[in-house]
């Protein structure tokens, strides 16, 4: 009786172990990374070079494939359907998880239909104005402002862009009023910055580094809360009188929701041996990142903090794309 147990019970033995040592044996097969915009630019060349690295450490190919369009909801979307297995990743970033669903419905909930795995890094944004422009820091500028209601205008990358949202921040904070110029883009929003078209923006630091540099554009704060080494000079907000004034360009990684906890960590655990590699940091300086290794959880909890406070600003402000 016990020999013809055991015997019945071989097949679903041996099935267990297969399932285990398959579970065990992970990554088995090359990994997809969705990068939510296309190919070329500065998120993308976060996505590969990550990549790149996660693929030395895994040993397994990671390969990046870029699905731009509807502001990273193609690409959202396409990795909360697919299956919780660790072979569809995505870069998350500030617009798929913050801004975007702060100001507009989508057909994706950014923090249920996601596993969070870990933070890449971040970049903070920067105050610029135009060089024309009298004042020289923080309290000149809005006192400047003040004084002048309704004269300056701000641009941003688009309505509901982090630019236009921490440009909100700051008019909420200081208690003045700008004019806000929406553009289809940092770059054209540069120029007429440049030119004297607009006044102010809050653009992110790798996009307005090289014009700092040239002196085209003059840098009076940047967001986060400490001093960037790129702008060692320049105050963050918060030391010229903004408490609490936060706003970062981050991206990170995430699944699709219900991916099983110890695939998790040892993805995670990936990512801190990546984020640890010497020539990483000085790769994705270039795209002013500071490396900012998370635990899942603590990445987690970035994420609904950083949507919490994007969309109580939305609400206050009247902020809602639904309706434009």
């Amino acid at each position: 009786m016990k020999r013809r147990t055991l015997l019945q019970a071989s097949p679903l033995l041996f099935g267990l172990a297969e399932s285990v040592q398959a579970q065990s044996a992970y990554p088995n097969k090359p990994i997809k990374y969705i990068v939510p915009v296309a190919a070329g630019g500065g998120s993308d060349m976060i996505g590969r070079t990550f990549c790149e690295r996660l693929s030395k450490v895994l040993g397994q190919n990671v390969l990046v494939d870029n699905q731009s369009g509807g502001g990273g909801v193609i690409a959202s979307q396409a990795t909360a359907r697919a299956a919780p297995d660790g072979y569809t990743l995505m870069q998350g970033y500030v617009a798929t998880h913050g801004t975007a669903p702060a100001t507009r419905k989508l057909a994706y909930d950014p923090i249920k239909d996601f596993t969070p795995i870990g933070m890449i890094g971040s970049t903070p944004n920067v105050l610029v104005v135009n060089t024309a422009l009298s004042p020289t820091d923080m309290k000149s500028f809005i006192d400047f402002v003040k004084k002048n209601p309704g004269q300056i205008s701000y641009g941003s990358a688009g309505a509901g862009s982090l630019t236009h949202l921490t440009a909100e921040l700051f008019k909420a904070q200081t208690n003045t009023f700008m004019v806000h110029i929406p553009y289809r883009g940092i770059a054209p929003a540069t120029t007429d910055l440049i030119a004297g078209q607009t006044q102010a923006m809050f653009p992110g630091l790798a996009a307005a580094l090289p014009h700092i540099r040239s002196g085209r554009l003059r840098p009076l704060a940047v967001t986060g809360t400490q001093r960037h080494p790129a702008l060692k000079d320049v105050p963050t907000l918060e030391e010229a009188g903004l408490k609490g004034f936060d706003a970062q360009q981050w991206y990170g990684v995430v699944g699709p929701a219900g991916m099983p906890a110890a695939l998790v960590t040892q993805l995670n655990n990936a990512m801190a041996q990546v984020l640890a590699m010497p020539d990483l940091r000085e790769k994705l300086s270039a795209e002013a990142v500071e490396l900012t290794p998370m635990t899942s959880n603590q990445f987690g909890e970035y994420m609904k903090k950083d949507l919490a406070r994007w969309t109580a600003l939305a609400r206050e402000r009247n902020i809602n794309l639904d309706n434009t």
